[in-house]
């Protein structure tokens, strides 16, 4: 199973998707509540996949994901976004991340996700 580093600026989204996660067998390895946090533990802890939300304070999804794209262009990030996001996701998907998911999280949606961009 993956490495995969969560990163939402709500403790509540985080927890969910963690529990979703790890009762499919994946290890969070890390949880981060902004985009900067995204990057310094992307550094850090090399996960296999990340689940990050598009709009967070300080630094946005957004640009973490181009940022972490550019260091590591085989990074795979998926998005998290809230409906009528449509645009955001077109962006991030523009600029690298491979999926995303809608909240509030479907445990199949998520996990299918994240088994289609790990294979």
């Amino acid at each position: 199973m993956a490495r995969l580093l969560v990163v939402d600026d709500a403790k509540f989204m985080r927890m969910t998707l963690s529990n979703i996660l790890t009762r499919a067998g994946h290890e969070v390895v890390g949880e981060g509540e902004n985009g900067n946090e995204a990057i310094e533990l992307y550094r850090k802890l090399n996960p296999d996949l990340v689940i990050m939300d598009i709009t967070m304070p300080i630094m946005s999804g957004l640009d973490a994901v181009k940022e972490i794209k550019k260091e590591f262009s085989s990074a795979l990030v998926i998005m998290c976004s809230a409906m009528g996001q449509q645009k955001m996701v077109v962006e991030a998907i523009e600029a690298g991340a491979k999926d995303f998911i809608v909240k509030p999280f479907d445990e199949s949606r998520v996990l299918d996700a994240v088994n289609r961009v790990l294979d």
